[in-house]
């Protein structure tokens, strides 16, 4: 009897381990995840938690960009640039189409990525896209909780000649706009005549008017501000000059202290990826795409650590309370928890 006992015991204990190893497992596979977190300096920890996973939240896109977090809706917005298409994504819903078309609407001749790149918001809560196909920056002219494709345009030419293809933007506190314009919106030939601007210049936009702020980096991307607005980052997606570059912002609009704030060249030799968006925390620390995932800096360009990604990067975005970070990477978007 004893024996019988003991047997039953066993068994249970067996299946009770199998059923938590089971459980374990699916929880593993639920959870899917392709990067890992890269420490470099011990201030990182302070920043991403020990335990931080890289997680997929959605995916099946064909590039991923531009992600906004919206906290009214608990809900993050994104770009598929060549669907053309703007995807919303919640925790209980998971991702659903936001709005189609988001960049092209008109008849311009457009190439690979005519849709919707950076996405931001303005002063009234209202949906700022930079939109590749239409060339130019526009607001949705909707609700964010009832999105039409309806836009008004708030920046399309410099000096009377069509801007190239608007790929990010970011407001300051007084409702100005800075904006980069690369070419990647437009048809891929040397000769394209529909290019009007020789340049690919970084504009700030003020009281209506578009204002050329520098036209020396050859393919500005991503941009943001420190927190003091004293100082600008914009991001160079050009292979041979993989670099962040910062400069000081004069009042009378003149960018002054040029420098770089960081260059990895050489890791684009032999990584996914090139400078691309980026974001800064309250804190000046600053998250940027690159070279094999996420950069992060402190303010000083003192290089912390990075999510290293096993897709190219895109762009990133920060929750209001900056515990957690979004990653547009190729056909995915994930997730990663910084901190409790």
């Amino acid at each position: 009897m004893k024996y019988l006992i003991a047997c039953a015991l066993l068994i249970a204990s067996f299946s009770c381990t199998k059923k938590e190893q089971q459980a374990e497992t699916e929880t593993q596979e639920e959870t899917k995840s392709i990067g890992t977190i890269e420490r470099i300096d011990p201030d990182l920890d302070a920043i991403v938690k020990a335990d931080a996973a890289v997680e997929i939240i959605a995916e099946g896109f064909e590039w991923s960009e531009g992600p906004l977090w919206i906290e009214e809706q608990k809900a993050l917005l994104f770009s598929d640039v060549p669907a053309n298409t703007v995807y919303k994504w919640t925790e209980e819903k998971g991702k659903e189409t936001y709005l189609t078309p988001s960049g092209r609407t008109g008849t311009l001749p457009y190439g690979d990525e005519p849709g919707s790149n950076g996405l931001t918001l303005n002063s009234e809560g209202k949906l700022v896209l930079c939109q590749h196909g239409d060339r130019r920056v526009a607001i949705m002219d909707a609700p964010l909780s009832a999105p039409e494709p309806k836009f008004i345009s708030l920046a399309d030419n410099f000096n009377g000649k069509k801007l190239n293809s608007p790929n990010d933007a970011v407001f300051n506190s007084k409702g100005e706009l800075f904006i980069t314009d690369p070419p990647y919106g437009l048809p891929k030939k040397a000769d394209d005549p529909t290019k009007e601007t020789p340049f690919h210049g970084v504009y700030k936009q003020s009281n209506g008017q578009l204002k050329l702020l520098t036209d020396s980096i050859t393919r500005p991307n991503g941009i943001a501000l420190f927190p003091e607005e004293k100082t600008l980052i914009v991001a160079n997606s050009d292979p041979e000059k993989a670099k962040w570059y910062a400069f000081d912002l004069a009042e009378n609009d003149m960018l002054t202290n040029a420098r770089i704030f960081y260059d990895a060249s050489e890791n684009a030799k032999t990584e996914k990826g090139l400078p691309d968006g980026l974001k800064i925390d309250k804190q000046g620390n600053v998250f940027a795409t690159g070279p094999g995932g996420v950069w992060i800096f402190n303010r000083d360009a003192k290089l912390l650590g990075r999510i290293k990604i096993s897709e190219l990067t895109s762009n990133c975005a920060l929750s209001p309370d900056e515990k957690t970070l979004y990653v547009t990477a190729d056909m995915y978007v994930v997730r990663i928890k910084l901190r409790d």
